[in-house]
């Protein structure tokens, strides 16, 4: 799987669990989505590893605080990636990021409660390029109807001034032309596969799109 984008799978249900063995292969990242979490605690983490066959596991953990100590649950569980809130204080960013680097994991900031928080603030002294941006339309409000596809026209801008970018939320077969095309670092995929009635199917339709987006292709 050669494409510069790389596709994330997230998993927030328990009977999502079941599907990682037969989707692990189309993903390059795995999440222990928030309800997961809640549900399993820490167990999650290295549960969805074995099952995805060592995939690497991003723990969607969305700390506000307590980043020294959040950063070094999920890490030391067997994470390489965990999500903050893009507005969480710069103390626990600052500590979270510490920790990260500690374990050679990676800090994905989550803009979840802020769709137009200014990114800038975020760089606390380091190149765009070093750090993760998630641009992530909230499931409930999606659901309301009370959101668009806003986030996926944000991409280009936040790629332009050199973040790298993680799309989640409603990415879906009508929308995905759209996604491919601003060309995030990564698509998150959940109940788009997960809630499939074909999910090996929908998710190999993801990746051959992927694929074939991919440059030199």
């Amino acid at each position: 799987m050669t494409s510069a984008i790389r596709l994330q799978l997230a998993l927030d249900a328990p009977e999502h669990l079941a599907l990682v063995p037969r989707l692990a292969p189309y993903f390059d990242v795995l999440e222990v989505g928030t309800p997961l979490l809640k549900r399993f605690g820490l167990a999650a983490i290295d549960t969805v590893r074995e099952l995805g066959g060592g995939k690497p596991v991003l723990a969607d953990t969305k700390t506000a605080d307590g980043g020294t100590l959040e950063a070094t649950m999920v890490f030391a569980a067997g994470a390489t990636m965990m999500t903050v809130l893009a507005n969480a204080s710069l103390a626990t960013r600052r500590d979270a990021q510490s920790v990260a680097e500690q374990y050679g994991a990676e800090i994905v900031f989550d803009t979840i409660l802020d769709p137009h928080l200014d990114p800038e603030q975020l760089l606390d002294g380091r190149a765009p390029e070093q750090l993760w941006l998630a641009l992530h339309a909230p499931s409930d409000m999606r659901k309301a109807g009370m959101q668009d596809d806003s986030h996926i026209i944000r991409v280009a801008d936040q790629r332009a001034h050199g973040f790298l970018v993680s799309l989640a939320g409603g990415i879906r077969r009508s929308n995905l032309p759209q996604v491919l095309e601003v060309a995030p670092e990564m698509v998150v995929i959940g109940s788009g596969v997960t809630e499939a009635s074909d999910p090996e199917g929908q998710a190999a339709w993801i990746r051959d799109q992927i694929e074939a987006a991919a440059p030199g292709r």
